[in-house]
């Protein structure tokens, strides 16, 4: 069964969708972000099958989140590394994580905590205007077309719509 691709589509949260594909991924970053490096370790920790591991971490080397470096000769043997895209993907994961730990955990509290080292406290991720630095309610926000939507897009009536909807808020 062939899936749909929403890698071109004019909406950033689609196109990332897109890359990840499925919950795998997602789960194969975070064990890279708990420094997990190897498929062998990668494969233990997820309990996944190995092919299914082996086509995920083909696709994020593939999209430049990590990198497969040879850690041993005859045979090779490869690890994979974050990359500066990979490592920006943490801002994701706190996100979700986030939600998560707001929505899904029970009374006991957050399963996993976040410490920022620099000021030595436990922490939750918080989205913040990058002008002003305050929250971003959905209250407060409005979508708008931005300079990469499509030009042969703009003009279509379900478009207009659908950002018209917006400014009328």
């Amino acid at each position: 069964m062939r899936r749909t691709s929403f890698a071109r589509w004019p909406c950033s949260v689609a196109r990332t969708m897109d890359l990840l594909g499925d919950w795998w991924t997602p789960l194969v970053m975070r064990e890279a972000f708990y420094g997990v490096r190897r498929f062998e370790d990668f494969q233990q920790q997820l309990g996944i099958a190995r092919n299914t591991l082996s086509n995920r971490l083909r696709r994020l080397v593939d999209e430049g989140l990590l990198e497969k470096r040879p850690y041993q000769v005859e045979p090779t043997w490869y690890e994979y590394v974050l990359t500066e895209k990979g490592a920006d993907f943490w801002s994701v994961l706190l996100a979700i994580s986030s939600w998560g730990d707001r929505w899904l955990a029970d009374e006991s509290g957050p399963p996993v905590l976040v410490r920022h080292t620099a000021c030595g406290h436990d922490t939750q991720v918080k989205v913040v205007c990058e002008h002003c630095e305050q929250p971003v309610p959905i209250e407060e926000s409005r979508l708008r077309m931005g300079p990469g939507y499509p030009e042969h897009l703009r003009e279509r009536p379900d478009v207009v719509e659908r950002f018209a909807r917006q400014e009328s808020k």
